[in-house]
């Protein structure tokens, strides 16, 4: 469960412009350390541009993103140092298709943390192992299912050791039949107190996995609330069509 020290993220008024159109605009949340956060809304809302923001693959404009002690915006801020501390899991996988899955997770520790081959190794296989995938070790990409090639992102992104993992909807791309394998592993890391911040559409992971849930919605976060009150006691009108089109698409 989070605790009561400083959080490990602190995001404060931040806003962003593509040209005349505002991406984000104040956006301000905190997250604990050890606390799942979960941003849901509908499509083009800005929930994968805020999280990206969060490890600096994209610029915001305005306010201030500090996480795990460090100044995202600053000019002079180590990027590939704060993305070692947080590990980012995509839509698409984003494996290199040239290495095996060990391979893959192999490579960040020995360039970005310097680790030998054989500790890099020793630390992929068992990761490979806590997402269920050790016999899948020396195959590449194309061998495998995409909720098995997600898993291998989500044990690389484990390997760096991270204080946080950001997840920018990391089912949307999978056959429904994957999905599971892929959220219960979300769901171990989460058991296991792992800071997570995850823009997803799984409604079930976010009721029964998240302590806090962001609602976004033409680049605001409209209502922050526990998953309790979010889907007991919405106050936003956006926020009720939402999940009434997401939990019951059919008006059944």
């Amino acid at each position: 469960m989070p605790n009561s020290a400083e959080p490990i993220i602190v995001a404060e008024a931040v806003g962003k412009r593509y040209g005349h159109f505002q991406v984000l605009d104040d956006c301000s949340f905190k997250v604990a350390n050890g606390e799942v956060v979960v941003i849901c809304g509908p499509s083009g809302s800005g929930k994968s541009t805020l999280v990206k923001c969060l490890n600096g693959l994209e610029r915001f404009d305005r306010g201030r993103i500090t996480v795990d002690g460090v100044r995202v915006g600053d000019p002079g801020v180590d990027l590939t140092r704060l993305r070692s501390r947080v590990g980012m899991v995509f839509q698409q996988f984003e494996l290199f298709p040239h290495l095996t899955a060990e391979e893959n997770i192999m490579l960040a520790q020995r360039r970005v943390l310097g680790r030998s081959v054989r500790d890099a190794r020793e630390r992929a296989r068992a990761l490979l192992d806590r997402v269920g995938l050790l016999a899948h070790a020396q195959k590449y990409p194309k061998a495998l299912s995409g909720g098995q090639q997600q898993r291998v992102a989500i044990a690389r992104g484990l390997a760096m050791d991270p204080a946080v993992m950001l997840f920018d909807e990391p089912t949307s791309a999978l056959d429904p039949e994957m999905i599971g394998e892929v959220l219960n592993v979300m769901v171990d890391l989460a058991r296991d107190g792992m800071t997570m911040v995850c823009v997803t559409h799984e409604m079930g992971f976010a009721r029964h996995v998240g302590n806090k849930i962001l609602f976004m919605d033409a680049g605001t976060i409209v209502e922050t609330a526990t998953p309790e009150d979010f889907f007991g006691h919405t106050r936003s009108e956006r926020a009720q069509r939402f999940l009434k089109n997401i939990l019951h698409p059919m008006g059944l």
